[in-house]
């Protein structure tokens, strides 16, 4: 089985050819990093899941967050579903922590932005 892919680790965007018959063959790529990523999308796929989660009492409704660190693709969905559960209390600094451990993953959902505290 061949695949197509465009490695995304640096501007140069090496347009990949992976052979998958046993072993995994990449072709196409200028350095290591486009191999590795090639290697990597097809055992393991991974990403970083950016979105926001709704702000209570904040002076904005909603509040920029990623995952600090990748997780499986195949998780995305019900980490997503997680996310849209939270409500956060502001204030919110950067790098708050929003959601621990979200699933399991090891990666915690953590702040983008900063939100104030409305004052009633």
């Amino acid at each position: 089985m061949t695949k197509y892919m465009t490695c995304i680790n640096c501007p140069l965007g090496c347009q990949l050819q992976v052979e998958i018959n046993g072993e995994i063959k990449v072709t196409g790529n200028k350095c290591k990093k486009g191999e590795d990523y090639a290697k990597n999308e097809i055992i393991n796929p991974t990403r970083i899941i950016t979105t926001t989660v709704k702000v209570k009492g904040g002076d904005r409704p909603l509040l920029s967050v990623k995952t600090d660190r990748e997780v499986p693709k195949s998780k995305i969905f019900d980490i997503m579903k997680e996310i849209n559960k939270v409500e956060a209390k502001a204030p919110i600094n950067i790098g708050d922590i929003i959601i621990e451990n979200v699933l399991g993953t090891g990666a915690n959902v953590v702040a983008t932005s900063r939100v104030e505290r409305i004052k009633d």
